[in-house]
């Protein structure tokens, strides 16, 4: 098993690859992993009385659409349970470059193994259009979301929308600020930092985040750690 992972490392750290814009924002951004290429998010949430632990596996499937397929397991009250299954695909209308703006695409369901009253697969769908905008050669990256998602159990549709950016400190250091929410409820807002352990391989993040108006109930942390591969699928 370890020269099987010494390899994997191998490879992550053989080729050059251009920076993407991730966790820890839940802000979409326009842009997708390199073709033939793949991450994984993977990171912990903190909250008042519950720790959630998820990973996003997700693969760009040789040119212009990106899948994703995870989930988190939530640990509350002494017990562990799947508490979330996301399922997405996500395309670019307009790629983002510096000095420039991108337009892109997400549609995908999310569902609640532990609550759902049905026992098909079947979550709440979602169609989101995140656009990005850089100034500066990417030292400061503008990012605005609009979409909609549909609560299959309370059978409501709500309107979504989000307003991020990235603030880049140094060559391996970010800034990411952001506040987002629907319709129907406050917006939270959430801030962090993002490093570069590995240039465009290995990342990590920490945040912090709440909803506006509330003082503890519902605020959190996160410590999230992200990889990304060189093109590697064979088609």
């Amino acid at each position: 098993m370890r020269p099987f992972i010494a390899l994997i490392w191998l490879v992550l750290l053989a080729l050059p690859a251009s920076s993407h814009a991730a966790r820890p924002m839940i802000t979409d951004d326009a842009r997708i992993v390199d073709p033939r290429s793949c991450q994984v998010e993977s990171w912990a949430k903190f909250n008042k009385q519950s720790t959630e632990y998820w990973a996003l596996p997700g693969c760009n499937l040789g040119g212009n659409l990106e899948l994703t397929l995870g989930g988190a397991r939530t640990k509350a009250d002494g017990e562990s349970h799947a508490s979330d299954v996301v399922m997405q695909v996500k395309t670019l209308l307009r790629p983002l470059k510096a000095n420039d703006y991108g337009v892109g695409l997400t549609f995908g369901q999310v569902s609640h193994p532990n609550t759902d009253r049905s026992s098909s697969m079947v979550g709440d769908a979602y169609l989101n259009i995140p656009v990005s905008i850089s100034f500066a050669d990417d030292r400061f990256v503008l990012h605005t979301n609009l979409g909609a998602i549909h609560d299959r159990n309370q059978n409501r549709n709500r309107l979504t929308w989000g307003v991020g950016s990235e603030t880049r400190l140094n060559s391996d250091l970010q800034l990411i600020a952001e506040v987002y929410g629907d319709d129907r409820t406050r917006a939270f807002h959430h801030l962090g930092l993002r490093y570069w352990v590995l240039p465009n391989r290995v990342q990590v993040d920490t945040t912090y985040g709440n909803r506006f108006a509330n003082d503890s109930e519902e605020r959190w942390f996160t410590i999230g750690l992200r990889l990304l591969s060189p093109p590697m699928l064979p088609f």
